[in-house]
């Protein structure tokens, strides 16, 4: 056990199974995948597990994937036969599991476990790069329906012991989500939000809180959120460094030639 607290992050994750097809898109990901195996380098240490909200799951409450060995889902559509059945067998820790179960219900939130719950593209596509060897325990939170970022935030707070206990708090999304404007189409509105977002990660904490939770009135937020639960996965990261200086390990203006995206590091 680690008396140093681990950074959190929120993680741009890219589009579908990507690191299973480095092969044909890898000159799209390269800047996002050097950033992703770049991160045990800035931990230091392996964590002894990782906690990871997905932008893929969501529940009327709170939900925390406890299955000791999870399966894999294919929530894409679309890609090479060979991306419906890619494996990425890290464990899963049941006993994390019920550390968030018992931190969120502490705190007033209902939080369910679900035994059966498989990693999601948000958590293996991001994954793979970090852990390549799947060698690392892996519990997945979902967003609550409803998507409030107060309720979001508060929950990172509660989760926030788990980084002085080695578990890498990761919330896993992307910084621009608009897949009827996933290309040119979109590009003013992504460069507009990612500027409006970078910036109000270098605010001071009480004030980078305030903007985050008014994120819909920034620059082009609605075109690059239109539904925003690949936003709220920052949401928790956030609260569970609220007083630490972001970082920005990742950013590229031209992500699918035309939009501006960022990965964000808090501590």
């Amino acid at each position: 056990m680690t008396t140093t607290a681990l950074p959190t992050y929120f993680l741009s994750h890219g589009g579908g199974p990507w690191p299973f097809m480095m092969d044909q898109v890898g000159h799209l990901y390269a800047q996002l995948d050097a950033s992703l195996r770049d991160i045990p380098r800035q931990l230091g240490a392996t964590p002894r597990a990782v906690l990871v909200i997905t932008a893929h799951w969501e529940g009327r409450d709170f939900l925390v994937s406890s299955a000791a060995k999870p399966p894999m889902i294919y929530d894409y559509g679309g890609f090479p036969p060979h991306t419906y059945q890619v494996q990425y067998p890290a464990p899963g820790s049941p006993e994390l599991a019920a550390q968030v179960q018992a931190l969120l219900q502490a705190g007033g939130h209902a939080a369910m476990l679900d035994g059966e719950r498989g990693f999601d593209h948000g958590t293996f596509s991001a994954m793979v790069p970090v852990f390549p060897e799947a060698d690392v325990p892996i519990v997945q939170l979902s967003l609550k329906q409803g998507l409030d970022p107060h309720t979001h935030i508060a929950v990172g707070r509660l989760l926030a012991p788990l980084r002085e206990q080695g578990v890498l708090i990761v919330g896993s999304g992307l910084s621009y989500h608009n897949l009827r404007a996933f290309n040119v189409q979109g590009a003013a509105a992504s460069h507009a939000f990612d500027d409006w977002l970078r910036g109000a990660m270098a605010l001071a904490p009480a004030e980078r809180t305030a903007a985050l939770l008014a994120w819909d009135r920034a620059p082009g937020a609605r075109m690059a959120h239109p539904r925003e639960e690949h936003l709220l996965p920052l949401m928790v990261a956030l609260g569970a460094a609220e007083n630490d200086a972001a970082t920005v390990p990742y950013h590229e203006d031209a992500f699918m030639g035309a939009l501006a995206v960022s990965s964000f590091k808090f501590g």
